[in-house]
């Protein structure tokens, strides 16, 4: 009998925990299910106590699951051994597998949650090659959020595509983008997600435990290579991506605007400014794929929108609007 995939996510943290070894395991699926279901990432540092961080508060685990917010020495504190082993089953016993991944610092287990990897840099022909000596691990919880875009569709109506989500980390990006490619694809947009890290399908040997709709999902592909693919050979309306922003990307995603095709991706930024200041933002705005900036709050209310601003020619510079910035090579932008 078939599994639901539905069904698969119901209890995002308990998928999370079950990435690491067994004595951590057992001990994270004890914590109470209240802090559960706000955690946000739960942190394993060499010689140090487990933590579990809401967002607002940082949770310390004692025996038994038991939980506190003081910091002491007296806490039982996670092993080198534990450190490694939980690295090992994070990367399903294959780290040659997750190799490209690792030069990024990161892995993704199934069920898209986001394993931060620190430790020794190891160097070959003068490039990062590898991590080793892993002191800590920060799993980054992945949850599906039913209606997490319904405030975007309601305020941008139609005009969906040309999008470029901004905000902090666990700001709640990825959570709209999943929440956008199911609701769009239902709707009967032919989407086609780029999942390059594996976070927006969380795909597991092939099968996206996500629910993505009826959205195509290149899951793997770098997202210039991909989108590239998309335009090409799945005929999209709509491509859906998380932090593009490259050279390459930004060349994709000229020739998908040249092919008709919208786009809606995200990028790290907490304010307009910042989105100045970055290179990647700026050449995303001077692609011309982009007609609206949506601003997320930060990790304390992850998912709300902060504010909505459109984006013009930055030729038209007076057009009678009352306009956020100045031209800075990238068109004006102006509050929705």
């Amino acid at each position: 009998m078939e599994t639901n995939f539905l069904d698969l996510h119901q209890r995002p943290f308990d998928s999370a925990a079950q990435g690491l070894c067994g004595s951590l395991r057992t001990i994270l699926f004890q914590i109470p299910e209240s802090v559960k279901e706000k955690a946000q990432e739960i942190r394993l540092r060499a010689n140090r106590p487990v933590a579990v961080y809401t967002g607002k508060e940082t949770y310390f685990v004692k025996e038994q699951g038991r939980l506190t917010q003081r910091f002491d020495r007296t806490l039982p504190i996670v092993s080198s051994q534990e450190i490694l082993d939980s690295f090992h089953h994070c990367c399903s016993y294959s780290v040659y597998s997750h190799q490209h991944e690792i030069r990024q610092g990161f892995v993704t287990m199934a069920g898209g949650h986001r394993v931060g990897v620190c430790g020794t840099a190891v160097y070959e022909e003068n490039r990062v090659s590898g991590i080793r000596d892993i002191s800590s691990l920060n799993i980054r919880i992945a949850r599906e959020v039913y209606g997490a875009a319904d405030e975007l569709l309601r305020e941008l109506d139609k005009e969906i595509s040309g999008l470029l989500i901004a905000g902090p980390p666990s700001s709640g990006k990825t959570t709209i983008l999943r929440d956008l490619a199911r609701q769009l694809s239902i709707k009967g947009k032919k989407v086609v997600v780029i999942d390059e890290r594996g976070e927006l399908g969380g795909a597991f040997q092939g099968i996206c435990q996500n629910d993505l709709g009826l959205s195509d999902v290149l899951t793997g592909f770098p997202k210039g290579e991909g989108i590239l693919q998309a335009v090409r050979c799945l005929s999209p309306e709509l491509i859906i991506c998380d932090e593009a922003g490259s050279r390459q990307e930004a060349a994709a995603i000229e020739e998908g605007l040249n092919a008709g095709v919208g786009l809606i991706t995200t990028l790290h930024a907490g304010s307009l400014e910042e989105i100045y200041r970055r290179s990647q933002g700026m050449q995303l705005l001077q692609s011309g794929a982009f007609y609206r900036i949506v601003l997320l709050e930060g990790r304390s209310a992850p998912g709300t929108v902060q504010g909505i601003y459109e984006v013009g020619d930055p030729n038209d510079k007076n057009d009678g609007m009352s306009h956020d910035r100045a031209d800075r090579g990238g068109g004006w932008i102006s509050a929705i």
